[in-house]
């Protein structure tokens, strides 16, 4: 049986898997507490609502993530500059001729599992493919989506400055219906680019053997020695 010859190579540095794993707790605990701020659950107790202060509960924790949400964003363009090539916001721009050749690969054989023909090239990506790279950046724009709405609403209650900068944004959106409105609809555009995500990622861990799970926990990934070559 014909064997590989891998090499374990660092790919995602701490503060990467840092974010990533922040960022992905973050969208889970604020996505759980806006459905239960959008449409109140009825639970019965023979207390006043001032004394369980449940409602407010929830409302502290959603602002709260979303404190952690835009404080991991802020970090996560900071490493962008600072990070490895892997990290780097050139890796986030796919605008070459093999970059777009490599989203439609993974469109066809990844997404769609159309076969391969014979002796088409199989690209090796070390990093994020160039699909993957296009989805973090739509990412990104609905956070800011997200950001600018959330803390519009907020605006009107809130008690220090930060979100009080958001107070033009329901109005410049006509109201908070719509700035409603846009901040589900980003919520549900970025989950539907999480559940692609996890998709792919298992995808090829099942695929190709390369521990693309394991490696946003120890940061490794393993790569064939040949077929591909290491960047700076």
């Amino acid at each position: 049986m014909k064997t590989q010859d891998f090499k374990r190579l660092y790919v995602w540095e701490g503060p990467v898997r840092w974010f990533h794993w922040l960022n992905a707790l973050s969208i889970l605990v604020l996505t759980i507490t806006g459905f239960m701020i959008a449409d109140p659950p009825a639970i019965m107790s023979g207390q006043e609502a001032s004394a369980r202060y449940f409602f407010g509960t929830v409302r502290f924790i959603h602002f709260a993530a979303a404190y952690v949400f835009v404080g991991v964003m802020i970090l996560r363009i900071y490493w962008a500059f600072a990070g490895n090539s892997y990290a780097h916001w050139k890796a986030f721009l796919p605008f070459s001729k093999e970059a777009r050749k490599n989203i439609w690969h993974v469109l066809k054989h990844d997404i769609l599992l159309l076969p391969e023909k014979k002796g088409e090239d199989s690209p090796i990506n070390v990093g994020h493919n160039a699909l993957a790279a296009s989805a973090y950046v739509l990412m990104f724009l609905l956070a800011l989506v997200m950001v600018f709405t959330g803390f519009g609403l907020f605006s009107d209650n809130a008690g220090w400055w930060l979100p009080k900068l958001f107070a033009w944004v329901p109005a410049f959106l006509g109201g908070d219906f719509m700035t409603r409105t846009l901040h589900h609809i980003s919520m549900w555009l970025t989950w539907f680019i999480v559940f692609i995500h996890v998709y792919l990622v298992i995808f090829h861990d099942w695929s190709e053997g390369r521990g693309e799970v394991s490696a946003m926990v120890s940061g490794f990934k393993f790569l064939e020695k040949d077929g591909f070559k290491e960047e700076a």
